[in-house]
């Protein structure tokens, strides 16, 4: 995943996600010690195997709920130092949907393995947000207690190694079992969209220079480029403009009876379908299409 990247890291800020997670998570803690008790919010909110599927929306209110106030202080200081910049990187919706994904790695990670206790809190989001961290920026170098300093691949790597030790341990009051299905759900998300995914081929494909127009497109028409809310262009838009600039000249491989511009509107074609019916439903020659589209891109 990292050799997908170039640039150097900018320094991270407080983003629109991360701001609202940290939010809730604190919201939900300051009503548990205030209005309703600890015992009602674990009761309407937490994950318990026993009540499930009939309490089914606990699956995703769990990630909400913290047991004592170190619990939701790591957990909100891991979110407010990882999160920004992956924010930043992808854009706020993807963020939530990477977030909640994780979450829900964890919860069914529980419900599998874990099937003795309720289970509460953040950490299954949190350790995919580690695993995506340390995917985008391997080498960077984090210190653990602000002194001891690592690279964020190795702290993820401890951190997997640890998690899986203690959970079998079955007498932990933690739940290291949701711990490891966030970081495994972190990782098959990052798979599947490949950090862009279907879009990143999308800005590819939209490259290719329009005979009726001079300048080339950055973007199939009628869809914006994707910004995130400091105005920077997304990295598969940019990546789009640098093939393009490099190349100036129309695709090598599309067919001599077709235009470019055709030719991107039979890929998008092909990327829509997949999106609304899945990749089973493709033809033999929208398969070719979309091999042909996988071998440029890792060319590129």
């Amino acid at each position: 995943m990292s050799g997908m990247y170039e640039e150097e890291p900018q320094s991270p800020r407080m983003t629109r996600a991360v701001q609202w997670l940290l939010a809730l998570n604190i919201g939900v803690y300051f009503l548990q010690l205030t209005l309703f008790g600890s015992d009602a919010i674990y009761s309407a909110l937490a994950l318990d195997p026993a009540r499930f599927p009939t309490a089914w929306w606990t699956i995703g209110t769990y990630m909400f709920v913290h047991a004592w106030l170190a619990h939701l202080a790591f957990n909100m200081f891991t979110l407010w130092m990882f999160g920004p910049r992956l924010e930043q990187e992808w854009g706020t919706r993807t963020f939530i949907q990477f977030y909640l994904w994780s979450g829900l790695g964890g919860a069914l990670a529980h419900l599998a393995l874990a099937q003795h206790s309720a289970v509460i809190g953040a950490s299954g989001a949190i350790s995919g947000v580690l695993v995506a961290y340390a995917l985008r920026w391997p080498d960077e170098e984090v210190y653990i207690f602000g002194v001891i300093p690592m690279k964020s691949r190795w702290l993820v790597a401890a951190l997997l190694a640890m998690n899986i030790i203690f959970a079998l341990s079955p007498s932990s009051r933690i739940d290291w079992t949701a711990h490891v299905g966030g970081m495994a759900f972190g990782w098959i998300f990052l798979k599947l969209y490949a950090v862009g995914g279907l879009n990143r081929v999308r800005g590819w494909v939209s490259a290719a220079p329009d005979e009726s127009e001079d300048m080339p497109r950055a973007v199939p028409r009628n869809r914006a480029p994707m910004r995130d809310r400091g105005g920077n262009v997304d990295e598969v838009v940019a990546r789009s403009n640098a093939i393009v600039l490099r190349e100036s000249k129309p695709l090598q491989h599309v067919p001599k009876e077709e235009t470019p511009k055709e030719y991107a509107a039979k890929v998008n074609g092909v990327l829509d379908k997949i999106s609304q019916q899945g990749i089973a439903s493709l033809t033999k020659e929208e398969r070719r299409v979309l091999e042909e589209m996988s071998r440029k891109l890792r060319d590129q």
